[in-house]
């Protein structure tokens, strides 16, 4: 894999560490140097010539950079290795910022994710890969250039699979919105547990930040309940579909999300709701959480496997392959 350079840039470190382990390989290193006016620079301390490049950066903001700086640092960085002649570059987002905005509700409303896939080619970008984006179709609709979507499915599978164990148990998809990601783990989790698991949804509706709706479609009596959504911010959600399934009758209530931003009061939210634990990917850390809370309340699994997994075997297929006459 010589030819294949894996850059995380300083936000995003920890998570490109664990990715470099998982594929047997260091990071690149780098350099990103402050200036006393906010403003930065950002360039690769190695050649990237005719070289692979997957460069990590999840786009949430946090105290020491916004989501909007972390963007500029991604795109300016991916500007150099496209000057510096890399081959390839893949910019590999975990998490995505503004892919929620990818639609008009509102009479002269942006469509910010389509404007994020503008920035991120208009600097030479070549594929973008990502995990559990909120609308696949606007996604992959907004980008012109190759797109990866992993899921985190198989990951929440290995988590649940051990701890459900015999019990019935019921996949919930807290809005209709989220109906195909929720059966599609109900799937896979009915295949690890030999036996088919039924699927239930809420019906919500959301104006101006108020969320309303309270009917629950399916069964969910007697046993537990697995809400399964593609992000936690204030937990409002989460926590409205929890109390709706123990008024309908199910024992015991875990959620899992791939990215957990917990933006206030999502630990009072879900501290005092009826979800025993949450599950979420380590897309995101847990900063905004305090570590009592992540004890108790909190369950992480990784993903960096999915994304690993996924580097190689694009960098497999880039590697250029000699015809047969000439091996």
């Amino acid at each position: 894999m010589d030819d294949l350079c894996l850059f995380a840039l300083n936000a995003s470190l920890s998570f490109g560490e664990k990715t470099s382990q998982r594929l047997g390989i260091s990071l690149s290193p780098h350099e990103e140097r402050e200036f006393e006016d906010g403003e930065h620079k950002s360039r690769p301390l190695v050649s990237v010539r005719k070289r692979d490049v997957f460069v990590i950066q999840s786009l949430y903001s946090e105290p020491r950079q916004s989501v909007n700086d972390k963007l500029c640092r991604l795109l300016f960085f991916i500007g150099a290795l496209h000057d510096a002649s890399a081959r390839e570059i893949t910019a590999v987002i975990p998490y995505l910022g503004y892919s929620r905005k990818d639609r008009r509700t509102k009479s002269r409303d942006p469509v910010t994710t389509r404007y994020v896939a503008c920035l991120l080619e208009s600097v030479g970008v070549d594929r973008v890969m990502t995990v559990d984006v909120h609308n696949l179709a606007a996604f992959q609709n907004a980008f012109r250039c190759p797109t990866e979507h992993l899921e985190s499915t198989i990951c929440f599978v290995e988590y649940f699979q051990p701890l459900i164990g015999t019990e019935d148990v019921t996949v919930v998809s807290p809005d209709a919105g989220g109906f195909k990601r929720a059966d599609r783990f109900r799937e896979a989790l009915s295949a690890a547990l030999g036996k088919q698991v039924p699927l239930a949804f809420i019906n919500k509706q959301r104006s101006e930040g108020e969320v309303s709706g309270d009917l629950l479609v399916g069964d969910v009596r007697a046993g537990s309940v697995v809400i399964l959504d593609d992000l936690i911010s204030t937990g409002t959600t989460l926590v409205r579909a929890a109390r709706l399934c123990v008024e309908a009758g199910a024992a015991r209530v875990y959620c899992a999300a791939t990215h957990g931003l917990f933006i206030p009061p999502a630990a009072e939210n879900l501290t005092n709701s009826h979800i025993e634990k949450t599950v979420v990917s380590d897309t995101v850390p847990p900063f905004r959480l305090d570590a009592s809370t992540v004890e108790r309340k909190l369950a992480i699994v990784e993903v960096s496997g999915l994304i690993a997994e996924a580097v190689q075997r694009i960098h497999q297929g880039f590697r250029p392959t000699k015809p047969e006459f000439l091996k």
